[in-house]
Protein backbone atom coordinates (compact mmCIF):
# COMPACT_ATOMS: atom_id res chain seq x y z
CA UNK A 1 0.00 0.00 0.00
CA UNK A 2 2.81 2.39 0.87
CA UNK A 3 4.59 1.85 -2.46
CA UNK A 4 1.32 2.22 -4.39
CA UNK A 5 0.65 5.60 -2.75
CA UNK A 6 4.21 6.77 -3.40
CA UNK A 7 4.05 5.71 -7.07
CA UNK A 8 0.84 7.76 -7.34
CA UNK A 9 2.82 10.64 -5.83
CA UNK A 10 5.46 10.24 -8.55
CA UNK A 11 2.77 10.73 -11.21
CA UNK A 12 1.60 13.83 -9.35
CA UNK A 13 5.11 15.37 -9.11
CA UNK A 14 5.65 14.82 -12.85
CA UNK A 15 2.36 16.53 -13.74
CA UNK A 16 3.66 20.17 -13.59
CA UNK A 17 6.47 19.45 -16.07
CA UNK A 18 4.10 17.59 -18.39
CA UNK A 19 1.66 20.51 -18.22
CA UNK A 20 4.47 22.88 -19.19
CA UNK A 21 5.21 20.74 -22.23
CA UNK A 22 1.60 20.97 -23.37
CA UNK A 23 0.64 24.52 -22.36
CA UNK A 24 3.88 26.06 -21.23
CA UNK A 25 5.24 28.09 -24.18
CA UNK A 26 3.86 31.30 -22.70
CA UNK A 27 5.05 30.31 -19.22
CA UNK A 28 8.56 29.67 -20.56
CA UNK A 29 8.70 32.93 -22.51
CA UNK A 30 7.66 34.97 -19.50
CA UNK A 31 7.74 32.67 -16.46
CA UNK A 32 6.07 34.00 -13.32
CA UNK A 33 7.59 32.59 -10.11
CA UNK A 34 4.21 32.98 -8.38
CA UNK A 35 2.37 31.03 -11.10
CA UNK A 36 5.02 28.31 -11.10
CA UNK A 37 4.95 28.23 -7.30
CA UNK A 38 1.18 27.73 -7.40
CA UNK A 39 1.50 25.01 -10.04
CA UNK A 40 4.14 23.05 -8.14
CA UNK A 41 2.47 23.88 -4.82
CA UNK A 42 -0.70 22.22 -6.10
CA UNK A 43 1.34 19.11 -6.86
CA UNK A 44 2.85 19.18 -3.34
CA UNK A 45 -0.62 19.62 -1.81
CA UNK A 46 -2.01 16.69 -3.82
CA UNK A 47 0.91 14.52 -2.71
CA UNK A 48 0.09 15.40 0.88
CA UNK A 49 -3.62 14.79 0.31
CA UNK A 50 -2.91 11.33 -1.12
CA UNK A 51 -0.28 10.49 1.46
CA UNK A 52 -0.21 7.20 3.34
CA UNK A 53 -0.24 7.38 7.15
CA UNK A 54 1.74 4.53 8.68
CA UNK A 55 4.26 4.06 11.49
CA UNK A 56 3.24 7.48 12.90
CA UNK A 57 4.37 9.26 9.73
CA UNK A 58 2.78 10.75 6.61
CA UNK A 59 4.52 9.12 3.62
CA UNK A 60 4.42 11.24 0.48
CA UNK A 61 6.63 13.09 -2.02
CA UNK A 62 5.44 16.62 -1.25
CA UNK A 63 9.06 17.87 -1.12
CA UNK A 64 9.95 16.91 -4.70
CA UNK A 65 7.86 19.73 -6.28
CA UNK A 66 9.18 22.02 -3.53
CA UNK A 67 12.78 21.27 -4.53
CA UNK A 68 12.08 21.54 -8.28
CA UNK A 69 10.14 24.82 -7.98
CA UNK A 70 12.86 26.38 -5.79
CA UNK A 71 15.78 25.36 -8.01
CA UNK A 72 14.21 25.99 -11.42
CA UNK A 73 11.94 28.94 -10.70
CA UNK A 74 13.64 30.71 -7.80
CA UNK A 75 13.06 31.43 -4.11
CA UNK A 76 9.69 33.17 -4.62
CA UNK A 77 8.25 30.06 -6.31
CA UNK A 78 9.63 27.97 -3.45
CA UNK A 79 8.01 30.20 -0.83
CA UNK A 80 4.62 29.98 -2.57
CA UNK A 81 4.98 26.19 -2.73
CA UNK A 82 5.97 26.02 0.95
CA UNK A 83 2.95 28.11 2.00
CA UNK A 84 0.60 25.83 0.09
CA UNK A 85 2.08 22.77 1.84
CA UNK A 86 1.55 24.45 5.22
CA UNK A 87 -2.09 25.22 4.37
CA UNK A 88 -2.78 21.65 3.26
CA UNK A 89 -1.07 20.22 6.35
CA UNK A 90 -3.18 22.52 8.54
CA UNK A 91 -6.32 21.37 6.74
CA UNK A 92 -5.44 17.71 7.34
CA UNK A 93 -4.69 18.32 11.03
CA UNK A 94 -3.60 15.43 13.23
CA UNK A 95 -1.98 14.88 16.62
CA UNK A 96 1.57 15.62 15.46
CA UNK A 97 0.71 18.87 13.67
CA UNK A 98 3.44 20.87 15.40
CA UNK A 99 6.03 18.29 14.33
CA UNK A 100 4.66 18.56 10.80
CA UNK A 101 5.20 22.33 10.81
CA UNK A 102 8.73 21.94 12.14
CA UNK A 103 9.54 19.19 9.64
CA UNK A 104 8.26 21.21 6.66
CA UNK A 105 10.05 24.37 7.74
CA UNK A 106 13.37 22.60 8.25
CA UNK A 107 12.95 20.74 4.95
CA UNK A 108 12.40 24.04 3.14
CA UNK A 109 15.60 25.71 4.39
CA UNK A 110 18.07 23.86 2.14
CA UNK A 111 15.97 24.14 -1.09
CA UNK A 112 15.47 27.85 -0.33
CA UNK A 113 19.20 28.47 0.13
CA UNK A 114 20.00 26.29 -2.90
CA UNK A 115 17.66 28.39 -5.07
CA UNK A 116 20.21 31.22 -4.78
CA UNK A 117 23.35 29.10 -5.10
CA UNK A 118 22.27 26.93 -8.06
CA UNK A 119 20.97 29.84 -10.12
CA UNK A 120 23.72 29.56 -12.74
CA UNK A 121 23.70 25.76 -13.01
CA UNK A 122 22.46 24.04 -16.17
CA UNK A 123 21.96 20.53 -17.49
CA UNK A 124 23.40 17.59 -15.56
CA UNK A 125 24.90 19.86 -12.87
CA UNK A 126 21.44 21.14 -11.97
CA UNK A 127 19.99 17.61 -11.96
CA UNK A 128 22.70 16.40 -9.57
CA UNK A 129 22.17 19.44 -7.35
CA UNK A 130 18.40 18.81 -7.26
CA UNK A 131 18.94 15.18 -6.21
CA UNK A 132 21.34 16.19 -3.44
CA UNK A 133 18.95 18.88 -2.19
CA UNK A 134 16.03 16.40 -2.25
CA UNK A 135 17.83 14.22 0.32
CA UNK A 136 17.54 16.96 2.94
CA UNK A 137 13.84 16.24 3.71
CA UNK A 138 14.76 12.59 4.31
CA UNK A 139 17.36 13.65 6.88
CA UNK A 140 14.86 16.02 8.49
CA UNK A 141 12.24 13.26 8.69
CA UNK A 142 14.72 11.01 10.48
CA UNK A 143 15.60 13.81 12.90
CA UNK A 144 11.95 14.62 13.61
CA UNK A 145 11.10 10.94 13.98
CA UNK A 146 13.86 10.40 16.54
CA UNK A 147 12.78 13.50 18.44
CA UNK A 148 9.13 12.44 18.42
CA UNK A 149 9.93 8.91 19.63
CA UNK A 150 12.25 10.10 22.38
CA UNK A 151 9.82 12.74 23.68
CA UNK A 152 6.54 10.86 23.47
CA UNK A 153 7.07 7.12 23.13
CA UNK A 154 10.54 6.08 24.14
CA UNK A 155 12.99 4.12 22.03
CA UNK A 156 11.90 0.79 23.54
CA UNK A 157 8.71 1.08 21.45
CA UNK A 158 10.59 1.95 18.25
CA UNK A 159 9.26 -0.12 15.34
CA UNK A 160 12.13 -1.52 13.25
CA UNK A 161 9.76 -1.83 10.29
CA UNK A 162 10.34 1.88 9.72
CA UNK A 163 13.89 1.20 8.46
CA UNK A 164 12.95 -0.60 5.18
CA UNK A 165 10.05 1.86 4.75
CA UNK A 166 12.48 4.76 5.07
CA UNK A 167 14.87 3.17 2.53
CA UNK A 168 12.02 2.66 0.03
CA UNK A 169 10.87 6.21 0.60
CA UNK A 170 14.39 7.56 0.01
CA UNK A 171 14.73 5.63 -3.25
CA UNK A 172 11.39 6.91 -4.56
CA UNK A 173 12.21 10.43 -3.41
CA UNK A 174 15.43 10.41 -5.44
CA UNK A 175 13.67 8.72 -8.38
CA UNK A 176 10.88 11.32 -8.39
CA UNK A 177 13.36 14.20 -8.22
CA UNK A 178 15.53 12.71 -10.97
CA UNK A 179 12.57 12.12 -13.32
CA UNK A 180 11.09 15.55 -12.67
CA UNK A 181 14.38 17.40 -13.15
CA UNK A 182 15.21 15.33 -16.26
CA UNK A 183 11.87 16.21 -17.84
CA UNK A 184 12.37 19.84 -16.87
CA UNK A 185 15.81 19.91 -18.54
CA UNK A 186 14.42 18.22 -21.67
CA UNK A 187 11.60 20.77 -21.79
CA UNK A 188 14.03 23.69 -21.41
CA UNK A 189 16.44 22.27 -23.98
CA UNK A 190 13.58 21.85 -26.46
CA UNK A 191 12.55 25.43 -25.84
CA UNK A 192 16.13 26.68 -26.32
CA UNK A 193 16.47 24.74 -29.56
CA UNK A 194 13.21 26.17 -30.85
CA UNK A 195 14.36 29.71 -30.06
CA UNK A 196 17.73 29.06 -31.73
CA UNK A 197 16.08 27.65 -34.85
CA UNK A 198 13.72 30.62 -35.08
CA UNK A 199 16.63 33.01 -34.59
CA UNK A 200 18.76 31.20 -37.18
CA UNK A 201 15.96 31.36 -39.74
CA UNK A 202 15.42 35.03 -39.01
CA UNK A 203 19.14 35.80 -39.24
CA UNK A 204 19.40 33.88 -42.50
CA UNK A 205 16.57 35.90 -44.03
CA UNK A 206 17.98 39.18 -42.74
CA UNK A 207 21.45 38.19 -43.90
CA UNK A 208 20.25 37.47 -47.43
CA UNK A 209 18.32 40.75 -47.48
CA UNK A 210 21.32 42.68 -46.13
CA UNK A 211 23.66 41.11 -48.69
CA UNK A 212 21.26 41.88 -51.55
CA UNK A 213 20.85 45.54 -50.49
CA UNK A 214 24.57 45.94 -49.85
CA UNK A 215 25.50 44.67 -53.32
CA UNK A 216 22.92 46.91 -54.98
CA UNK A 217 24.00 50.02 -53.04
CA UNK A 218 27.73 49.38 -53.46
CA UNK A 219 27.62 49.71 -57.27
CA UNK A 220 26.30 53.32 -57.44
CA UNK A 221 28.54 54.27 -54.50
CA UNK A 222 31.59 53.01 -56.38
CA UNK A 223 30.60 55.10 -59.42
CA UNK A 224 30.11 58.24 -57.27
CA UNK A 225 33.46 57.64 -55.54
CA UNK A 226 35.20 57.33 -58.90
CA UNK A 227 33.82 60.60 -60.27
CA UNK A 228 34.61 62.47 -57.05
CA UNK A 229 38.21 61.25 -57.21
CA UNK A 230 38.44 62.50 -60.79
CA UNK A 231 37.12 65.92 -59.71
CA UNK A 232 39.44 66.21 -56.70
CA UNK A 233 42.62 67.49 -58.45
CA UNK A 234 40.71 70.25 -60.27
CA UNK A 235 38.98 71.74 -57.23
CA UNK A 236 40.34 74.23 -54.69
CA UNK A 237 39.24 76.07 -51.55
CA UNK A 238 35.80 75.28 -50.28
CA UNK A 239 35.04 72.87 -53.09
CA UNK A 240 38.13 70.82 -52.18
CA UNK A 241 36.97 70.74 -48.53
CA UNK A 242 33.49 69.64 -49.56
CA UNK A 243 34.93 66.89 -51.76
CA UNK A 244 37.08 65.60 -48.88
CA UNK A 245 34.02 65.45 -46.59
CA UNK A 246 32.03 63.66 -49.30
CA UNK A 247 34.84 61.12 -49.79
CA UNK A 248 35.05 60.48 -46.03
CA UNK A 249 31.31 59.87 -45.81
CA UNK A 250 31.43 57.55 -48.82
CA UNK A 251 34.22 55.62 -47.09
CA UNK A 252 32.04 55.37 -43.98
CA UNK A 253 29.14 54.13 -46.12
CA UNK A 254 31.51 51.56 -47.65
CA UNK A 255 32.45 50.40 -44.14
CA UNK A 256 28.78 49.99 -43.19
CA UNK A 257 28.13 48.00 -46.37
CA UNK A 258 31.07 45.74 -45.54
CA UNK A 259 29.56 45.19 -42.10
CA UNK A 260 26.27 44.15 -43.69
CA UNK A 261 28.09 41.75 -45.97
CA UNK A 262 30.06 40.45 -43.01
CA UNK A 263 26.81 39.92 -41.12
CA UNK A 264 25.40 38.03 -44.08
CA UNK A 265 28.31 35.61 -44.21
CA UNK A 266 31.43 36.25 -42.15
CA UNK A 267 34.57 34.97 -43.83
CA UNK A 268 37.67 33.83 -41.99
CA UNK A 269 40.14 34.66 -44.74
CA UNK A 270 43.51 34.72 -42.95
CA UNK A 271 43.87 31.89 -40.44
CA UNK A 272 46.91 31.97 -38.19
CA UNK A 273 48.04 31.15 -34.67
CA UNK A 274 48.38 34.19 -32.41
CA UNK A 275 48.48 35.24 -28.77
CA UNK A 276 45.04 36.07 -27.44
CA UNK A 277 46.39 38.43 -24.79
CA UNK A 278 48.34 40.38 -27.46
CA UNK A 279 45.12 40.99 -29.41
CA UNK A 280 43.30 42.18 -26.29
CA UNK A 281 46.19 44.42 -25.22
CA UNK A 282 46.18 46.05 -28.67
CA UNK A 283 42.43 46.63 -28.42
CA UNK A 284 42.79 48.18 -24.94
CA UNK A 285 45.47 50.56 -26.25
CA UNK A 286 43.19 51.44 -29.18
CA UNK A 287 40.13 52.13 -27.00
CA UNK A 288 41.84 53.78 -24.00
CA UNK A 289 41.51 57.32 -25.45
CA UNK A 290 37.76 56.76 -25.90
CA UNK A 291 37.48 55.49 -22.33
CA UNK A 292 39.42 58.47 -20.97
CA UNK A 293 37.16 60.83 -22.91
CA UNK A 294 34.11 59.19 -21.30
CA UNK A 295 35.83 59.19 -17.85
CA UNK A 296 35.66 55.39 -17.77
CA UNK A 297 38.43 53.19 -16.34
CA UNK A 298 39.43 49.97 -18.13
CA UNK A 299 40.93 47.28 -15.92
CA UNK A 300 42.41 44.12 -17.40
CA UNK A 301 43.26 40.68 -16.05
CA UNK A 302 44.71 38.67 -18.92
CA UNK A 303 46.21 35.20 -18.64
CA UNK A 304 49.31 34.82 -20.84
CA UNK A 305 50.33 31.98 -23.15
CA UNK A 306 46.85 31.43 -24.58
CA UNK A 307 47.06 30.91 -28.33
CA UNK A 308 44.23 30.58 -30.80
CA UNK A 309 44.15 29.55 -34.47
CA UNK A 310 41.71 31.82 -36.28
CA UNK A 311 41.32 35.08 -38.19
CA UNK A 312 43.03 37.76 -36.11
CA UNK A 313 41.40 40.70 -37.92
CA UNK A 314 37.87 39.34 -37.62
CA UNK A 315 38.35 38.51 -33.94
CA UNK A 316 39.69 41.98 -33.26
CA UNK A 317 36.68 43.53 -34.99
CA UNK A 318 34.28 41.51 -32.83
CA UNK A 319 36.09 42.30 -29.57
CA UNK A 320 36.42 46.02 -30.40
CA UNK A 321 32.63 46.19 -30.87
CA UNK A 322 31.97 44.46 -27.55
CA UNK A 323 34.42 46.53 -25.46
CA UNK A 324 33.41 49.76 -27.21
CA UNK A 325 29.74 49.07 -26.38
CA UNK A 326 30.69 48.44 -22.75
CA UNK A 327 32.52 51.78 -22.56
CA UNK A 328 29.59 53.64 -24.11
CA UNK A 329 27.14 51.98 -21.68
CA UNK A 330 29.20 52.92 -18.61
CA UNK A 331 28.58 56.30 -16.93
CA UNK A 332 31.37 58.73 -16.07
CA UNK A 333 33.40 57.41 -13.16
CA UNK A 334 32.45 53.81 -13.99
CA UNK A 335 34.62 50.83 -14.80
CA UNK A 336 34.90 48.24 -17.57
CA UNK A 337 36.64 44.98 -16.64
CA UNK A 338 38.22 42.80 -19.32
CA UNK A 339 39.49 39.35 -18.37
CA UNK A 340 40.92 36.38 -20.24
CA UNK A 341 41.46 32.90 -18.85
CA UNK A 342 41.99 29.36 -20.09
CA UNK A 343 39.29 26.72 -19.68
CA UNK A 344 39.45 23.08 -20.74
CA UNK A 345 40.09 23.31 -24.48
CA UNK A 346 38.67 26.83 -24.66
CA UNK A 347 39.51 30.43 -23.89
CA UNK A 348 37.04 32.64 -22.03
CA UNK A 349 36.83 36.41 -22.34
CA UNK A 350 34.61 38.41 -20.02
CA UNK A 351 33.73 42.07 -20.54
CA UNK A 352 31.93 43.50 -17.51
CA UNK A 353 30.55 47.03 -17.19
CA UNK A 354 28.67 48.73 -14.36
CA UNK A 355 26.38 50.70 -16.64
CA UNK A 356 22.61 51.00 -16.65
CA UNK A 357 22.10 47.35 -17.62
CA UNK A 358 19.19 45.94 -19.60
CA UNK A 359 15.71 44.58 -18.97
CA UNK A 360 14.86 40.95 -19.78
CA UNK A 361 13.02 42.12 -22.89
CA UNK A 362 16.04 44.14 -24.09
CA UNK A 363 18.36 41.24 -23.32
CA UNK A 364 16.24 38.85 -25.40
CA UNK A 365 16.60 41.14 -28.45
CA UNK A 366 20.38 41.61 -28.26
CA UNK A 367 21.98 40.54 -31.53
CA UNK A 368 18.92 41.30 -33.64
CA UNK A 369 19.66 43.41 -36.66
CA UNK A 370 18.39 47.01 -36.39
CA UNK A 371 17.96 46.73 -32.60
CA UNK A 372 20.11 48.80 -30.27
CA UNK A 373 19.82 50.01 -26.67
CA UNK A 374 21.71 53.17 -27.64
CA UNK A 375 19.87 56.34 -28.66
CA UNK A 376 21.80 56.36 -31.93
CA UNK A 377 22.63 52.91 -33.26
CA UNK A 378 21.53 50.12 -35.56
CA UNK A 379 22.70 47.12 -33.53
CA UNK A 380 24.78 46.11 -36.55
CA UNK A 381 28.07 46.01 -34.62
CA UNK A 382 26.73 43.59 -32.00
CA UNK A 383 25.02 41.42 -34.62
CA UNK A 384 28.22 41.21 -36.66
CA UNK A 385 30.28 40.39 -33.56
CA UNK A 386 27.96 37.51 -32.63
CA UNK A 387 28.09 36.16 -36.19
CA UNK A 388 31.90 36.34 -36.24
CA UNK A 389 32.21 34.50 -32.92
CA UNK A 390 29.73 31.84 -34.09
CA UNK A 391 31.72 31.41 -37.35
CA UNK A 392 34.78 30.73 -35.17
CA UNK A 393 32.78 27.94 -33.42
CA UNK A 394 32.56 30.08 -30.30
CA UNK A 395 29.76 31.32 -28.09
CA UNK A 396 28.82 34.82 -27.00
CA UNK A 397 26.41 35.22 -24.07
CA UNK A 398 24.94 38.28 -22.39
CA UNK A 399 23.89 38.64 -18.75
CA UNK A 400 22.48 41.91 -17.52
CA UNK A 401 20.58 43.48 -14.67
CA UNK A 402 19.03 46.93 -14.64
CA UNK A 403 21.00 49.39 -12.55
CA UNK A 404 23.86 46.89 -12.07
CA UNK A 405 25.49 46.40 -15.45
CA UNK A 406 26.14 43.89 -18.20
CA UNK A 407 28.50 40.94 -18.57
CA UNK A 408 29.46 39.60 -22.00
CA UNK A 409 31.08 36.16 -21.96
CA UNK A 410 32.84 34.90 -25.07
CA UNK A 411 34.30 31.41 -25.32
CA UNK A 412 36.41 30.23 -28.23
CA UNK A 413 38.08 26.88 -28.97
CA UNK A 414 41.87 26.83 -28.63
Amino acid sequence: MLLEKLFLNILIVLAPVLLQSVFGEKWRNDPSPIVMGLLYGTASSLCLLFSYYDLDLYWDLRYVPLVISSIYWGPLAGIVNYMMILLMRTYLGGDALIFGYISMTLSFIIPFVASFKIKGFTGSSRIKAAILVSLSPLMVMLLILMSYVSLYKGFETFDLAIIPAMISFGILLVLGTWLSSMLQEIHEERFRMKVQIQKAEKMKTLGELAASIAHEVRNPLTVVQGFLQLMRPNEQGKNQQYLNIAMEELARAESIINDYLNFSKPKLTKLESFSFSDVLNNIIVLLTPMAMKNCVEITVNLEDHIYIFSDRGQLQQALVNVIKNAIEATPAGGEVKVSLKRLVGRAEIKVIDNGKGMTKEQLSRIGNLFYSTKDVGTGLGTAVSIRIIETMNGEMNYESEEGVGTTVTITLPL
